[in-house]
């Protein structure tokens, strides 16, 4: 089979001021799961052109991991490579990238925004689906961009200030996303004060959160995400693809769909562990901490939340959500405690299994070693009795068992956990912006500019 093309550094980049540029990948194809592959073409379909692409090693290159619907491979080498060296993409398979897209390195992207950010009119929307990191504050987080590179909140703070002719817009799917929320203010520093050109964007999870999205299983019908909601609500859709009642994702009742809109029909509809954020949640909670009684009307957003999110979890009032959650988060923590007992005794079991097999074969857990090939070929035989057979095969898969029905146990309350938590929040955000807006002043103007940044459609 012929190599595929070389991905060009100038794929998906259109001639002409840019209105949204859209980023995507993992730092290596082992972490380009086809689904933010398939995220980032549903955004290039649906946001108003001329919009460009960057996406892990770019068009042709061979950057995006499949789950591998028929295993394959010899069985015992498998299992020694699980033993001594898990992977999660070894039964993967791995596609070239469909998209018209550049190659998502830090260069390629600095040099993309830069240009777009001088020139045109109108706030430029960028779009991130990738894998994010925590730092030791918000601004320290980052997306790893391909090749490993991470672009910082802090980055690109730095990046929207040297291009500061138009205003900037974001939406992040990526995990610790909410980090990039710093960007409501100067140099990403809430001590700076707000920033001096509007920037304004939504946010899968909060700066501490891990987000849902990155699944090798190509079928839509599988996956669950809030981008995968937010993309289709922007365009006026449910996560399938059919048409949503307006009620259903027109919030502000403006007879268009923006971002906060989308951002909002995700927070209800998502049946995700995400926990999203938005740039003027992140300053309110700067500028305002005394709450005030509810006023509907300053968020008609969060009052969707509270009435529908709350109606599908069977919670009408501020009450039952903080019953139901200190009861929740006192059974998690009884789970993660004995996940991490299950882990321990596991790891324990694996390490007797390997010194097992490393005491008569050292080169084992080398496959790279010289004498690796013959050792494992000369007694496959043997090797494949103590990793199936011996005692502590039996203990290893005893052990195995046990982590994984408390994984299974626990991962069934995460979306539950996550969906309280958007409630509550949600409450706790009216109670400060009712607050906020009820002073009035500088503070409650700029919170206000940042909703609208928010509310207006692509």
């Amino acid at each position: 089979m012929a190599a595929p093309p070389s991905p060009s550094s100038a794929a998906g980049h259109p001639s002409g001021p840019l209105r949204f540029v859209a980023v995507g990948g993992g730092a290596t194809p082992e972490s380009t799961e086809i689904s933010l592959e398939q995220d980032i073409e549903l955004v290039a379909g649906t946001l108003p052109s001329p919009g460009a692409v960057l996406f892990a090693g770019g068009s042709g290159s061979l950057s995006v991991r499949e789950e591998d619907p028929k295993p394959h491979g010899d069985g015992v080498l498998l299992a020694l490579g699980q033993l001594f060296h898990p992977r999660v993409g070894r039964q993967s398979r791995y596609e070239a990238v469909r998209l018209d897209a550049a190659r998502a390195s830090m260069d390629n992207v600095e040099q993309t925004l830069g240009a777009a950010l001088s020139s045109g009119q109108g706030p430029l929307l960028l779009y991130i689906a990738a894998h994010g990191d925590q730092g030791e504050k918000a601004r320290d987080n980052a997306v790893a961009l391909w090749g490993g590179q991470p672009l910082t909140v802090a980055r690109l703070s730095e990046l929207a200030e040297q291009h500061a002719a138009r205003p900037l817009r974001l939406v992040v799917t990526s995990c610790f996303s909410g980090g990039f929320g710093e960007l409501a203010f100067e140099h990403a520093d809430e001590h700076r004060g707000p920033s001096r050109t509007l920037r304004c964007g939504v946010f899968a999870g909060t700066w501490d959160r891990e987000t849902s999205g990155c699944d090798p299983n190509p079928d839509r019908k599988e996956q669950e995400s809030y981008g995968l909601h937010f993309i289709h609500a922007l365009a006026g859709k449910d996560r399938d693809g059919r048409a949503l009642a307006t009620d259903l994702v027109d919030f502000d009742r403006d007879g268009t769909i923006g971002l906060l809109d989308a951002h909002t029909r995700a927070r209800i509809a998502a049946a995700s562990l995400d926990v999203p954020t938005t740039t003027s949640e992140r300053y309110l909670r700067s500028v305002e901490h005394d709450g005030a009684p509810i006023d509907r009307k300053v968020l008609p957003e969060d009052a969707a939340v509270v009435d529908q999110l709350g109606g599908a979890l069977s919670l009408r009032d501020e009450a039952s959500v903080e019953k139901r959650w200190h009861d929740l988060d006192a059974r998690m923590n009884r789970l993660d405690d004995a996940l991490a007992d299950a882990q321990r005794a596991l790891a324990v079991k694996e390490s007797e299994l390997g010194s097992r097999l490393l005491e008569r074969w050292p080169v084992l857990d080398d496959a790279y070693h010289p004498d690796f090939d013959a050792a494992f070929r000369r007694n496959r035989s043997a090797i494949e009795d103590i990793l199936t057979r011996s005692p502590e095969a039996r203990a290893r898969a005893t052990a195995r068992e046990a982590v994984n029905g408390a994984d299974d146990e626990l991962s069934g309350l995460e979306v539950e956990e996550a969906r309280l938590l958007r409630l509550r929040r949600a409450y706790e955000t009216l109670h400060l912006a009712s607050a906020l807006v009820h002073k009035g002043g500088a503070a409650a103007r700029f919170y206000q500019a940042l909703l609208a940044c928010e509310r207006a459609a692509p």
